[in-house]
């Protein structure tokens, strides 16, 4: 039975409207089904926008698929109206790109008439996304920050925080020095790594005692994966 499920919607290539309406409402539900993947499985939030995005991506791209069908002027004139959109964004998180293209090819198999595969295909790898993050797989158990510390010009930079990062267990690494209040203050830029138990605001404490309370600031480091 489940044979001739698969091998049906593999052989059509006529859409009637009924065939088209229920392709459709299939495309919804398997988007639905992502987006709620999507939100369960993303610990550090998710907008609005970008889940309903994923909830109507698959019935567009199996729209499209419907509206070209075997016709290949009908795919060439497509081709040349979706050209003229431009889409300008930064590059976004690499897990939300993968769920972007999960939506389209749940999308092109309901399109092409796979319904059953479509289906299959988006509970695995729903079933998938949600067994690795309850596993949390391949978390990073270290955290890279950038910190910034104001020290007076007295005070000796190269050693000034040696001590600190030795007691807390903190690798460093001295990026940039600069000077500032005319030469009186001196800016350094560390990139630090953190393991998860320490204390962060005994280590800044720490700095602040060192560095006779002037500014500092700790910030992730852009660009590195932090999720733990």
């Amino acid at each position: 039975m489940l044979d001739s499920l698969f091998n049906e919607t593999l052989t059509s290539t006529t859409f009637s409207f009924s065939s088209a309406i229920m392709t459709i409402m299939i495309a919804i539900v398997l988007g639905g089904l992502i987006s709620v993947t999507y939100m369960k499985t993303n610990p550090n939030g998710f907008s609005q926008n970008f889940t309903l995005t994923m909830i109507i991506l698959p019935v567009i791209v199996a729209m499209i698929i419907l509206l070209i069908g075997n016709n290949i002027a009908r795919a060439f004139s497509l081709a040349g109206a979706f050209s003229i959109i431009r889409f300008r964004s930064a590059p976004g998180d690499p897990r939300d790109i993968a769920y972007v293209l999960f939506t389209m090819a749940a999308g092109l198999a309901c399109g092409v008439g796979m319904l059953g595969y479509a289906v299959l295909f988006t509970v695995i790898l729903c079933l998938l996304m949600i067994l690795l993050s309850r596993f949390n797989f391949a978390a990073n158990k270290r955290t890279y920050k950038l910190l910034k510390v104001t020290i007076p010009e007295n005070l000796v930079y190269e050693e000034a925080f040696t001590e600190v990062f030795a007691r807390f267990g903190v690798g460093y690494e001295l990026k940039k020095i600069r000077t500032a209040e005319l030469g009186s203050l001196y800016e350094l830029v560390y990139n630090v790594t953190l393991n998860d138990s320490i204390n962060q605001k005994a280590f800044l404490d720490a700095i602040r005692c060192r560095n006779g309370n002037l500014d500092l600031s700790l910030t992730l480091v852009p660009g590195v994966n932090t999720d733990n």
